[in-house]
C-alpha cells in the first residue's frame, strides 16, 4: 500500500512539528524563570535580560509561523499533544477513581 503524501504537507507537518516544541521549550523555560523571579534567585539586570530574550523568542517564532505559513500546523501538533496528555492524565488518575467507593444514596 502506497501512501502519497505532497512536499509541502511533509515539510508543513515537521516545520510544524519542530516550531510546537520550541513552543513548548520556550513555556518550560518561561516556568522556571518564574520560579526563579519568585525565589529571588536572579538578579534585576537577568531579570531583564531574560525577559528581553523571552520576548525575542516569541516575536521570531510568530515570525517563522507566519513567514513559513504553518500556523494551523503548529496548533494542530499543540492539539494534538495537548490530547495525548489528557489521555495520559486521565488513564492515571481513572484507575484511582476505581478504587474509591461509590457513594451509597438512601
Amino acid at each position: 500500500m502506497n501512501v502519497e503524501i505532497e512536499e509541502k504537507d511533509l515539510k508543513n507537518g515537521v516545520l510544524g512539528l519542530v516550531v510546537a516544541l520550541v513552543e513548548i521549550i520556550k513555556e518550560a523555560l518561561e516556568m522556571q524563570a518564574l520560579k526563579r523571579m519568585d525565589r529571588g534567585s536572579l538578579t534585576p539586570g537577568e531579570v531583564e535580560r531574560l525577559g528581553e530574550a523571552l520576548l525575542e523568542l516569541d516575536a521570531a517564532i510568530a515570525k517563522i509561523k507566519v513567514e513559513m505559513g504553518i500556523e494551523q500546523a503548529v496548533k494542530a501538533v499543540r492539539d494534538g499533544l495537548d490530547r495525548a496528555v489528557q489521555d495520559v492524565v486521565n488513564s492515571v488518575t481513572a484507575p484511582l477513581e476505581l478504587l474509591e467507593e461509590p457513594e451509597v444514596r438512601h
